[in-house]
């Protein structure tokens, strides 16, 4: 029986996870374990990204590492690491060399990579393996908000528009678009008029599709199944790609998929972010993404409905806060709608 998209990359990532797990600590297979139970399988693979990069630092950066073997040092070597410590860290992560590669970090990752640390150390302070969390007395980088990217309502149909005509395509993209089209209105049609996720969408399979109810089932983050779902614009997208895609022959192991690449496998997320880019380059000057899609979807929700809870359901957030972040700030329609409310002086009235 063949694997779902899920289990396939349920399995790729525990298999990278046990191979960046070579370049940590012994000890830390405790931790990895532990979060088995709580963590989606990306999340931990994320972890183990982000503690290779600290003990990398330890090793390259902090004299006391420089002959150290990392694989075998004990846990009451976290004990020894100072607030300091991990404050170069931090300073390191600005921008640094591994393997080969240039590595940058904004203050957004600096941030993941602290929370990653914190909740490592604290796994074994609290299994009271070691006496102090060091990371927690670190201040968090401060991260700037930043506005929302979304289309506007105007920018959204001209897109459909252009993916429709492929005029404003290459000469070479258009060799593409005429074979893509109706897939291509598909996925970008759903991202628009559900708001799911670009790894939700890629993972949809053919038996995934409930035209009687106007639904899908989706698997969020976390690995929790959802059902999304859409109108009539985006049922005659997806009704219209299915007539086509059951004329297909899709690769062994692909029979599933909901949406197929010209090799015929499962579409890929990069692919997906590609072809969003390349329609959007033809309608807007803003950097838009399958994210950015999502975006724009949250907040024409949040403007019609004005319900904050209803919102976060729909996009799959757990917390309301990470909705209420984003979509319950002041829209710019409200600002200039504000900026004419407050009178400086009396206007005359017409009797005087």
């Amino acid at each position: 029986m063949s694997m779902s998209y899920h289990e396939q990359m349920d399995l790729k990532n525990i298999q990278k996870l046990r191979e960046l797990q070579k370049e940590l600590p012994a000890f830390a297979s405790y931790f990895f374990r532990a979060m088995e139970i709580k963590k989606a399988t990306n999340t931990r693979r994320n972890y183990a990204y982000d503690l290779s990069t600290f003990f990398y630092f330890l090793k390259t950066q902090n004299p006391y590492f420089k002959d150290k073997e990392i694989r075998t040092l004990p846990v009451s070597i976290l004990d020894e690491l100072q607030p300091m410590d991990i404050e170069e860290y931090l300073s390191f992560l600005t921008y640094y060399e591994k393997d080969g590669q240039t590595y940058r970090n904004h203050e957004e990752g600096k941030a993941r990579k602290l929370a990653t640390l914190n909740t490592f150390f604290s796994y074994f302070h609290k299994k009271e393996m070691i006496q102090k969390n060091a990371p927690s007395v670190v201040d968090i980088p401060r991260i700037k908000e930043k506005n929302i990217i979304r289309m506007d309502a105007h920018e959204v149909a001209r897109l459909i528009d252009n993916i429709e005509s492929g005029e404003k395509l290459s000469k070479n993209q258009k060799i593409w678009h005429a074979k893509n089209k109706i897939r291509d209105l598909a996925i970008v049609v759903t991202l628009l008029g559900t708001g799911v996720r670009v790894t939700e969408l890629v993972g949809l399979d053919i038996s995934d599709i409930d035209f009687d109810n106007g639904s899908m089932r989706v698997i969020r983050k976390g690995g929790n199944e959802d059902m999304v779902y859409f109108g009539e614009e985006t049922e005659e997208m997806l009704r219209n790609y299915l007539d086509e895609r059951l004329l297909l022959e899709p690769e062994p192991g692909h029979e599933q998929a909901l949406f197929i690449s010209q090799k015929n496998t499962r579409i890929t997320v990069r692919s997906v972010e590609r072809l969003v880019k390349k329609y959007a380059s033809t309608t807007t000057s803003k950097k838009i993404t399958p994210h950015k899609l999502r975006s724009t979807y949250g907040t024409s929700l949040y403007q019609e409905t004005g319900d904050i809870y209803l919102v976060a359901d729909v996009l799959g957030h757990k917390n309301v806060n990470t909705t209420r972040k984003h979509y319950a700030a002041m829209t710019e329609d409200n600002k200039r709608k504000a900026a004419k409310v407050v009178q400086l002086r009396e206007t005359p009235s017409s009797d005087q």
